[in-house]
């Protein structure tokens, strides 16, 4: 996973509300275990048509889009079943934050897991994201903020260790292998032993 502390790009506006993860990612592309290589699958059903074709009109397809790792999504994004193939194929796309006014619970946590920034922001940020795609804006974990072309500023949550994850780029048994030493440490001076107390 990247370290990410600021991520500025220009946007791909997804305005469609209540996008959940079957949508996101379809059913029959659940039977891998690999992260890498299932973008290809997101939004499959939207992105091409039955022959495999791209569909031109859609967002993620625009020439234009390419490259830019925001997606404005419409309210309630990720809802549905608790897939974590979802954010793994938009990780995988190229996209590093999704900003929403609201974004489904499990989703969320799921994209936190796994390096995707999940951002909620005010309804009339969202507002005006949605109607300006394409606009250069900046989401700071660090600071908890997303930036404005015109220079207002939005703030979002993200719960510290999770924040602390995305801006050092690992997951859960990421940070314990950072404090390994600490963990050892601490098992070869606790005054107490578990295996002696079955």
């Amino acid at each position: 996973m990247e370290k990410i502390r600021q991520l500025t790009s220009q946007t791909i506006v997804l305005p469609i509300d209540d996008v959940d993860t079957d949508q996101i990612v379809p059913a029959r592309f659940l039977t891998t275990t690999e992260r890498e290589g299932i973008g290809v699958s997101l939004f499959a059903d939207w992105r091409f048509d039955k022959d495999g074709n791209e569909l031109a009109d859609f967002p993620l397809n625009a020439p234009e889009a390419q490259g830019r790792q925001i997606l404005v999504a419409g309210r309630n994004f990720g809802c549905g079943s608790s897939r974590e193939h979802a954010p793994w194929a938009i990780y995988d796309f190229g996209i590093r934050a999704v900003i929403s006014s609201e974004i489904a619970d499990i989703f969320r946590n799921n994209s936190l897991n796994n390096g995707l920034v999940p951002v909620v922001v005010d309804t009339a940020t969202h507002r005006w994201l949605l109607e300006n795609p394409g606009a250069e804006v900046t989401v700071d974990v660090e600071a908890c903020e997303v930036r404005l072309p015109d220079g207002k500023v939005a703030t979002f949550e993200i719960e510290p260790f999770a924040r602390h994850c995305i801006m050092e780029g690992i997951d859960q048994m990421g940070f314990l292998l950072q404090n390994l030493d600490k963990i050892e440490a601490f098992e070869q001076n606790r005054s107490w032993n578990p295996s002696l107390n079955v």
